[in-house]
């Protein structure tokens, strides 16, 4: 091996690194101010900070007991919206799933569910207008979505095994939105 090739190619990635660097550096630049939320002006509810990491919001353990006794419930996806698995649920096993739209509205929500021909029904939450939704002919899941004290609606959906014998699932999906809610309280 020919020391002096290694060194020339050290140095061409060397020259390489800092010519791009002096590049990027080049194109930036300070923007004075301070950095605002959307809607800088309006007052930040703090006490529900934690929806910037939403799939912590709860516990594995919240979601569980909201479930049923005895359930065990293990993160599936993290990403866009939050899923967990919920093992040992009445009737069988099954799936909790959070959304949190930052700049939704109830009013988007509801026109989105009729237009895919879901069951949308008016509910109240915390003394707050909430929505219960159901897909057609599926009677093994159901959401409920409200507005977030902050910014935005946050949704809760819990989905059995279908055919499976099972409690309700909207009552799981409104007491996991009570707790969610809570929070803000």
């Amino acid at each position: 091996m020919n020391v002096r090739r290694v060194l020339r190619g050290r140095g061409a990635v060397a020259a390489a690194a800092v010519a791009v660097a002096l590049s990027v550096g080049g194109c930036s630049q300070v923007v004075p101010g301070s950095p605002q939320p959307v809607g800088g002006s309006q007052p930040v509810n703090t006490r529900l900070d934690k929806l910037l990491r939403e799939c912590m919001i709860l516990s594995e353990e919240q979601i569980g007991k909201a479930v049923g006794e005895g359930v065990t419930v293990s993160e599936s996806f993290f990403g866009a919206v939050c899923m967990w698995d919920l093992i040992g649920a009445p009737g069988g096993n099954g799936m909790a799933t959070l959304n949190w739209y930052e700049n939704g509205t109830l009013s988007n929500e509801k026109q989105t569910n009729n237009k895919l021909g879901y069951e949308t029904t008016n509910i109240t939450i915390q003394s707050s207008l909430a929505l219960q939704i159901r897909r057609p002919k599926d009677p093994d899941s159901c959401g409920v979505t409200a507005s977030a004290p902050d910014n935005g609606v946050i949704g809760w959906w819990i989905n059995y095994r279908p055919g499976s014998a099972h409690p309700d699932p909207c009552d799981a999906a409104k007491k996991l939105m009570e707790m969610t809610l809570n929070l803000a309280r």
